[in-house]
């Protein structure tokens, strides 16, 4: 049996939590059982995924989006006090990792972006390594891209045209990071792929001439956490369980 101080310092040191600078405390977030045999993994910390833990037995739960964010309100009351009301009682601790587990080579959400759309990883966007770009083995059409996103992210994207040429050379960046189209843009690509989209995001790619797909922030962020769990899960002989709370934003 696992303790949760080995896992945890276990997957810190993996995604190599202290190389960022992010927008929440990665790593342990709430403190539970010491002694492991079932680890939940899903997106977000929400209301939803803890009840859905706690009706799995499970005594960990690590996500990607997790709590206690900059400029969040610090109060434990309300909503943040059911959630943490709910994981206490039930002794589940609650692990977080948000930029480490995007930009992870192998178990993180661009990574495993990559592996699905068949993409091949050139390089990372950025000096933290979140976002990649890369090259496709042949060039195809943006509808036809646009599929083959829906296809495995089990959600139709906005398709926004930048021009009338195809696509090769594509840059990605899972979430919300419809601001690096401009970074895509100076990679010369001929497309970029996030979540989400912002209004300023379709003139963007219309002037610069890059195809823009927004593929939904939770979808494509779902395949890094699962990656993770398992991996950790293999490593220590634990139980693990993806639970997908829908979501179509």
């Amino acid at each position: 049996m696992a303790s949760l101080k080995n896992v945890t310092t276990f997957t810190n040191e993996l995604l190599e939590i202290e190389r960022f600078n992010d927008y929440a405390p990665n790593g342990l977030q709430v403190d539970g059982k010491d002694k492991l045999k079932k680890i939940v993994t899903g997106v977000s910390a929400s209301q939803a995924l803890i009840d859905a833990a706690i009706e799995a037995q499970a005594d960990t739960i690590m996500v990607h989006h997790g709590w206690f964010w900059k400029q969040e309100d610090p109060r434990i009351i309300d909503m943040k006090y059911r959630r943490l009301k709910a994981l206490m009682e039930n002794e589940i601790s609650l692990l977080a990792y948000h930029l480490p587990l995007d930009a992870h080579p192998e178990l993180g959400n661009n990574a495993q972006l990559a592996k699905r759309l068949e993409i091949e990883i050139e390089d990372v966007m950025d000096e933290q390594g979140v976002g990649n770009y890369g090259r496709l083995a042949e060039y195809t059409s943006l509808e036809k891209l646009g599929q083959r996103v829906e296809k495995y992210l089990g959600r139709e994207p906005l398709l926004v045209s930048g021009g009338d040429h195809a696509i090769r050379r594509i840059a990605w960046c899972s979430g919300g990071a419809q601001d690096r189209i401009h970074m895509a843009a100076e990679k010369g690509v001929d497309a970029y792929i996030s979540g989400e989209i912002s209004e300023h995001t379709v003139h963007v790619a219309r002037e610069m001439g890059v195809h823009y797909i927004a593929a939904g922030h939770h979808a494509t962020e779902r395949f890094g956490i699962q990656a993770l769990g398992e991996h950790v899960a293999a490593k220590f002989g634990l139980q693990c369980e993806f639970i997908d709370i829908d979501n179509p934003a």
